[in-house]
């Protein structure tokens, strides 16, 4: 088994090792435009091979675009059209992405979009780059499969399978229904860290102060914050209505707390307080 690896990020990267290590993958061809990157790539030992884009395509068996939406929206219509170039063409084409619904809509008509496998790895960290791949990432954790009826029955159970070696939980939804869910579970998180970590900043010019102050509660609170600009503008940009809505709803949260506060009404603060408690039956 050869997989190409668009990306050799954290997501990607990580992908790379375990699939290696763990006898998916024979071959692991890794595509990065970035100098720097891909050398950092080949020092880590992340893909055997460097190799451009198309030579990528050609080879693998199987394709994975582990890169940001933007950019995956655009290059999965052209592997697709690679694809179609090929007699009985038997090869596969996943993404990593957060959003869904435009990636979709984008191939929905393609006379090749059987061999497209649309799936979101439900890990990561704040990290980004070839330093950021690490062994286990995504053990334990859930991955998305969107709008599988669309894609060839054979082509999902082998995908199945690269995620159970990952050690990933499959779950199955629409794309529509995966943005609104991922709007509610992960993008609104780093939109909060973002929002507080500018907060802090703009208050405390000094930032030795934030330093010296920072306790384990604020650290992870606005770890988040640290995540990459060129990941995330496309992904908020993509899921745009889902997100307002869920900021929406954030505001009006806030402003219970806000008013309560106040109004020194400490038992409306409590109440708030426990109601919020209750999600200690989904987070242990």
């Amino acid at each position: 088994m050869i997989v190409g690896i668009i990306g050799l990020g954290l997501i990607g990267g990580s992908m790379a090792i375990d699939l290696r290590k763990r006898g998916f993958a024979d071959t692991i061809l890794g595509v990065e435009d970035n100098p720097v990157n891909a050398e950092a790539a080949m020092k880590l030992e992340l893909a055997n091979e460097i190799v451009p884009y198309e030579e990528c395509i050609e080879r693998s068996d199987i394709v994975v675009m582990a890169i940001p939406v933007g950019t995956a929206v655009k290059m999965l219509p052209d592997i697709l059209d690679h694809f179609e170039k090929e007699k009985d063409c038997n090869r596969i084409v996943i993404d990593t992405c957060s959003t869904k619904e435009q990636i979709v809509n984008g191939v929905h008509y393609h006379s090749m979009r059987k061999r497209y496998v649309a799936t979101h790895p439900m890990a990561g960290t704040e990290y980004s780059g070839p330093w950021a791949a690490m062994p286990n990432l995504f053990d334990g954790k859930a991955c998305i499969f969107a709008n599988t009826e669309d894609s060839d029955p054979k082509a999902v159970k082998i995908i199945e399978k690269l995620y159970d070696t990952l050690n990933m939980r499959p779950l199955y939804m629409s794309a529509s229904n995966h943005d609104v869910h991922t709007a509610y579970v992960s993008h609104i998180s780093h939109i909060t860290s973002f929002a507080l970590a500018l907060t802090v900043l703009d208050k405390e010019k000094d930032e030795k102060h934030i330093f010296d102050l920072a306790s384990g509660g604020f650290s992870s609170t606005v770890r988040l914050a640290k995540s990459s600009a060129d990941m995330w503008v496309p992904i908020l940009m993509q899921n745009r209505d889902n997100v307002l809505k869920v900021i929406d709803t954030y505001i009006d949260k806030m402003k219970l707390f806000r008013d309560a506060i106040s109004d020194y009404d400490g038992d409306r603060v409590r109440t708030l307080i426990n109601d919020a408690n209750k999600i200690k039956r989904i987070i242990k």
